[in-house]
């Protein structure tokens, strides 16, 4: 046995199926990180951070997502495609499986918990198979204090074993890997996939659920940060859209990247304990802060390194597209204290436009807030989900359809009540494409990007000239401090004006025939947020 083996600790599971296993509790960072290497699971990079393979998963399986259909959550779920219902009695054989394929062998426990509010904090245990499984734990999770460990109680626990596979025929699974989640026995069961971030989005969805239904709070898929006066900014987006990007800046104080919640008391709180970035094209000019949070602690999946050293080579795709980069939250230098920020002044959604037809920044009315969130228009971007070879349009409810548990109009109609007590000012942002489409046009520039928020933040654009898109009927400046003014209307940077005619109108019929199914429970001023034409 390793030296290791020093930290192993008794503690009771609760899971009396895991026999006669070797449990290594609480372990440091910089422990998980020399096991995983001495397994041969990973490699040091030449900055210090771990960089791990997930296998034959890089990215999430949305089709392979359960939920458990019983007392709980029979008649609050909205069933479908993305909430795929398992039943009671399989997940009770199959959690039993996994748990005789642990016992036995050497599993990584650790206790965090999520939700910075204490208000709303949620105790999680998650026992891995994998150190590196763990290290992501840490990273990722709320770390309690050495004090708060005795007589730690698991609210929830998650069970990660990405070397069992799943018999589909006995099982009920579809394929050999799977992430379950069971409301009645609070637990997220995942195997077959080593990509972590069934681990997050499985604990994402379950407070998706919790969060409305028992707390009054929405839960937000977005990042969010605090400026100097103490207004907290709200960025909505999928993987990709540049929530972690756009949230990190210099100027204002980050609350998190990608997981929040919007209470009744009109404060916004972090989930999590750290962030998970893409990093793809990363470089210490565009993204400083992730870029340098690159180093011992920090965990690296699926990155290739250069010829001849440990040096990652952020542009090498010949993975995925979807590399990633945990860290924990303190690795940013400029965070807000608390992880909690008050008083919502400004909400931006993020959409990357494949088509390149939406303008990069337009000012939404009540209705249409309220519209393109219902919608969540984006691109899945290449590599986040398996078989995504190339960016599709995609609509994805209240931007993360894949996470939210109940219907879309749920946190639709919390969001619309919270937007109008507070007051906020909402913009639709379009980080992708301009010019022309995908492959024809290009990726719209971060610092143009960066500039239009920043002006939108320091109140640049409450004087500027707008025009409505005559499409879709958005409010568009016209100007935009260091910003071309060419830039702002996306007709003008097409070569062929009737091509960006005929590809607007092809964009906003699929804006209508996605809401149609939103029809029944949205009032007149919602339906006409959509396009004009």
């Amino acid at each position: 046995m390793d030296n290791y083996a020093l930290f192993t600790k008794s503690i009771s599971l609760e899971m009396p199926d895991i026999k006669g296993a070797s449990v290594h509790y609480q372990l440091p960072p910089d422990e998980l990180h020399r096991i995983t290497i001495a397994k041969g699971q990973g490699a040091e990079t030449s900055t210090g951070a771990l960089a791990i393979n997930t296998g034959q998963f890089t990215g999430r399986c949305p089709e392979d997502r359960f939920i458990v259909k019983d007392a709980i959550t029979a008649d609050k779920v909205w069933w479908g495609k993305v909430n795929i219902a398992f039943d009671s009695d399989k997940f009770d054989a199959l959690y039993n499986k996994v748990t005789q394929y642990l016992s036995g062998k050497e599993i990584f426990v650790r206790d965090g918990y999520v939700c910075a509010d204490a208000n709303y904090r949620l105790n999680v245990r998650a026992v891995t198979e994998y150190a590196s499984s763990n290290l992501f734990c840490y990273n990722m999770f709320l770390r309690p204090d050495e004090s708060e460990l005795d007589g730690f109680m698991p609210d929830w626990q998650v069970v990660c074993a990405p070397g069992f596979k799943a018999d589909p025929q006995t099982d009920g699974t579809r394929c050999a890997n799977f992430a379950i989640l069971n409301f009645t026995r609070k637990i997220v069961l995942i195997g077959g996939t080593g990509y972590t971030g069934e681990i997050k989005k499985g604990i994402f969805s379950a407070l998706n659920f919790l969060m409305p239904v028992y707390n009054n709070t929405l839960p937000m898929h977005c990042s969010a940060n605090v400026g100097k006066d103490g207004d907290t900014a709200i960025f909505f987006g999928l993987s990709g859209t540049g929530k972690t990007t756009l949230s990190a800046d210099p100027d204002r104080k980050l609350i998190g990247d990608d997981e929040h919640g919007w209470t009744h008391e009109n404060t916004v709180f972090n989930f999590e304990g750290g962030c998970y970035a893409k990093a793809i094209n990363l470089t210490d000019e565009n993204e400083p802060d992730i870029y340098r949070a690159i180093k011992k602690g920090a965990l690296l999946e699926n990155v290739v390194f250069k010829y001849g050293g440990y040096e990652v080579d952020y542009t090498n795709v010949s993975i995925t597209p979807n590399t990633r980069v945990s860290y924990p939250l303190h690795y940013i230098n400029n965070i807000q204290p608390g992880s909690i920020g008050y008083n919502p002044k400004n909400i931006f959604f993020l959409s990357a436009d494949s088509f390149g037809i939406l303008p990069p920044i337009s000012k939404l009315t009540p209705g249409q807030a309220a519209y393109y969130f219902i919608s969540g228009y984006t691109a899945k971007v290449a590599g986040t989900e398996e078989g995504v070879k190339e960016p599709q349009p995609n609509f994805s409810a209240c931007f993360g359809a894949p996470f939210m548990p109940l219907h879309p109009a749920v946190y639709a109609e919390m969001l619309i009540n919270k937007m109008q007590e507070a007051g906020v000012n909402v913009w639709l942002i379009n980080t992708g494409w301009t010019g022309g489409g995908y492959g024809t046009g290009q990726r719209m520039k971060l610092k143009y990007t960066r500039a239009m928020i920043t002006a939108a933040l320091n109140g640049d654009l409450d004087a500027v000239d707008y025009s409505t898109d005559p499409v879709f009927g958005l409010a568009v400046p016209q100007s935009c401090p260091n910003v071309p003014n060419e830039v702002l209307n996306p007709r003008d940077t097409w070569e062929s004006k009737k091509a960006y005619d005929k590809k607007a109108l092809e964009l906003a019929g699929e804006f209508k025939k996605n809401f149609t199914k939103f029809e029944s429970f949205a009032n007149n001023d919602i339906i006409a947020g959509g396009p004009l034409a």
